[in-house]
């Protein structure tokens, strides 16, 4: 499993990128893209290269653990997936690209889409340093027209995007990103009830055009779920003294909360349950709420079951598992 954490090149890049910046006036920056995002709006507030920097060292972290984590999560399900190309949609400040370059050996071609310019100068300037990066394609426009002008690739990402546009647009761009894939589309969203309904709708209309779920679901069925309660996963990741500064932060962690789906052209050979919530460890046994071929179950393991009991005591929310 790949690190969720950034890899050095790009920390050191960002890191002395920060060199001579306000830190206080890069916190605030942060502060109010963060309350943009969260308040329903987009990267239209992020218009200057400082605001691109600020925000790429607010949110790049957590983003690039959140993908890092799903692409686990599809390599453990397709341990042979090998992709040669990627097609980043929404890319920003290219956050997805270097967490896919970092989990696939494999990939030579990357084409990046975004409208935002500030962000795509930011990006170029990030991906100029990198041995794997620096060959990047970056086309500057609307996703949906992007996307349609787009070579098809082996590997499509959507990540934190399709939370940026209406409804009606978003089944379109849904669709277009289907069509240039060529074999798996992988969709990151926040982790919260709106990110999870956004997630379950491209998942249901992307199976009725003959898509099949490799992760994190078993099944290609209605997700068996029912409100309040949503799919959605944490990837725990390392601040650096700078991310501390600018998220006002105290803790030397963060615990991102994210929604995702692997959707593929060929059903994958085997489709594992999933853990959907940290496992509770009891003196006699072990209690696992797991989504199965069958839907919502909830595992018991006793400990007088030495072996099946020490399997399940590894178990993690997000995990693959083999039911015992």
């Amino acid at each position: 499993m790949v690190s969720p954490d950034l890899p050095a090149e790009l920390r050191a890049v960002l890191n002395a990128r920060l060199e001579g910046l306000s830190r206080n006036d890069a916190a605030g920056r942060a502060a109010a893209i963060s309350r943009t995002y969260r308040e329903g709006g987009g990267s239209g507030t992020i218009r200057t290269e400082t605001d691109a920097l600020a925000y790429a060292l607010a949110r790049m972290p957590a983003t690039y653990a959140a993908v890092v984590a799903s692409i686990n999560a599809l390599t453990e399900v397709r341990p042979d997936f090998a992709p040669t190309s990627l097609l980043d949609v929404g890319a920003g400040p290219g956050t997805a690209s270097w967490a896919a370059a970092e989990v696939f050996p494999s990939l030579q071609d990357f084409t990046l889409l975004d409208a935002n310019d500030a962000l795509r100068t930011l990006a170029l300037e990030l991906t100029r340093r990198s041995h794997r990066l620096r060959g990047v394609a970056y086309e500057l426009g609307q996703a949906r027209t992007c996307v349609a002008h787009a070579d098809a690739a082996d590997l499509v990402i959507g990540s934190y995007v399709i939370n940026e546009i209406g409804d009606t647009e978003r089944a379109e761009l849904a669709d277009a990103m289907w069509e240039k894939t060529r074999d798996t589309l992988l969709v990151v969203e926040p982790g919260t009830p709106a990110g999870y309904a956004r997630i379950i709708s491209l998942r249901a209309r992307l199976i009725a055009a003959g898509a099949h779920v490799a992760a994190p679901c078993p099944h290609d069925g209605p997700c068996p779920l029912v409100a309040p309660d949503w799919c959605h996963f944490s990837q725990r990741l390392q601040r650096s003294r700078a991310h501390k500064q600018l998220k006002g932060a105290e803790l030397p962690f963060e615990d991102e909360r994210f929604a995702y789906v692997a959707l593929t052209r060929a059903p994958a050979a085997t489709r594992p349950a999933r853990v959907l919530a940290q496992p509770m460890v009891g003196k006699v046994e072990i209690s696992a709420k797991l989504c199965t071929a069958e839907g919502v179950a909830i595992a018991k393991v006793p400990r007088r079951a030495k072996a099946d009991y020490a399997l399940a005591r590894r178990w993690r929310w997000g995990d693959a598992v083999d039911t015992p």
